[in-house]
């Protein structure tokens, strides 16, 4: 799922710390939308693609409210009841977004507030959100160090004792993977349990971040991981030597949804911005230099980088359908075993 000069990083900083106080939010809420996202390169290429060439022309100010997820869904429903909340747009997973929207927190996206929604890949569309950007799990590996994989199983081989690298952040996603192949399934991730203690019995490291395990990769510490594919494109990119392989099981696609909630301040600065997401020159832009593939289907990619970070239909056809009420009826008790008996 994680930077203009200082002087604007400062200002929106300022600003965006003034979200707090409601009083402040109505006298300026004209001509702004405010969006609530991660910071670092995400939030670079937000401004980068969508605020300064799509938003600043129809004179309307972007402000980011910057923090990882837990604290923006906290801050959600914690202003769930109030007539203006902070948020004009939500950016979150679609695992945390299909949370929020059980709470009813959002208001429908339909073709007349975003016409751009036509073009979105159908198996991509939700009834609260729209689709943003997407990628999906795969097998990052060192080929100069290891055959290719063609199943997460092959991440057991005894010969990869001490070489398989994980990311803690990513916890539901290695239970997922080792429920696959351990007779599981979306809505049953019960027999990852003794898939994952077999792999914790041939040494697999857990890293405290993506940063970490990336720097495992490039010194060799680790040999194979399983990742997002275009984070593993950024990484290539960077000189780490991995490629990739999407598993007979299924790659799980992750996709970064956007909504507008009930409360927004400025809604209709907030269609604004949805629609201005969608179009091909702002998803384009997040494909070169992320490595997400776009979620509408009227901008298509170089051929050379849609090599790199797009899924073959076959491909497509054979993703792994998220049970989403499974993951977050069970997200708290799995973490719980994953820090207790995996990592402990």
């Amino acid at each position: 799922m994680t930077r203009p000069t200082i002087g604007r990083r400062a200002l929106l900083g300022a600003s965006a710390g003034l979200l707090a106080a409601p009083a402040i939010v109505r006298a300026q809420s004209g001509g702004r939308v405010v969006v609530g996202t991660w910071g670092g390169d995400y939030q670079d290429l937000l401004t980068a693609n969508i605020a300064d060439p799509l938003m600043k022309p129809q004179g309307i100010e972007v402000l980011y409210d910057v923090s990882v997820a837990p604290p923006r869904k906290t801050k959600l429903l914690a202003e769930r009841m109030t007539r203006r909340g902070t948020y004009d747009v939500a950016c979150l997973s679609d695992i945390d977004m299909f949370e929020m929207a059980q709470q009813n927190l959002f208001d429908p996206p339909t073709p007349d507030l975003v016409p751009n929604m036509n073009n979105v890949i159908e198996a991509l569309r939700k009834p609260y959100a729209l689709p943003h950007i997407y990628s999906g799990k795969v097998i990052l590996y060192n080929p100069d160090r290891m055959d290719k994989p063609t199943s997460y199983n092959d991440l057991w081989d005894p010969k990869l004792r001490g070489r398989v690298g994980l990311a803690d952040g990513l916890y539901m996603q290695f239970i997922e993977s080792a429920a696959l192949i351990n007779g599981g399934s979306p809505s049953n991730f019960e027999p990852a349990k003794p898939k994952l203690l077999e792999l914790k019995r041939l040494e697999a490291k857990v890293y405290p971040s993506n940063e970490a395990l990336a720097a495992a990769l490039n010194s060799g510490e680790v040999w194979a991981t399983i990742m997002w594919l275009a984070r593993g494109f950024m990484w290539k990119k960077a000189g780490i030597p991995i490629t990739h392989a999407v598993p007979k099981e299924g790659a799980t696609p992750i996709v970064f949804d956007k909504a507008v909630p009930r409360n927004a301040p400025n809604k209709a600065n907030g269609w604004k911005w949805m629609q201005a997401m969608l179009e091909p020159s702002a998803q384009g832009g997040f494909a070169e230099r992320m490595g997400y593939v776009p979620t509408v289907t009227n901008a298509p990619l170089p051929e050379a980088l849609a090599k790199e970070i797009s899924f073959t239909p076959e491909e497509q056809a054979n993703f792994v359908k998220i049970d989403y009420q499974y993951v977050a009826d069970n997200n708290a008790r799995l973490l719980d075993w994953w820090t207790r008996e995996f990592k402990g």
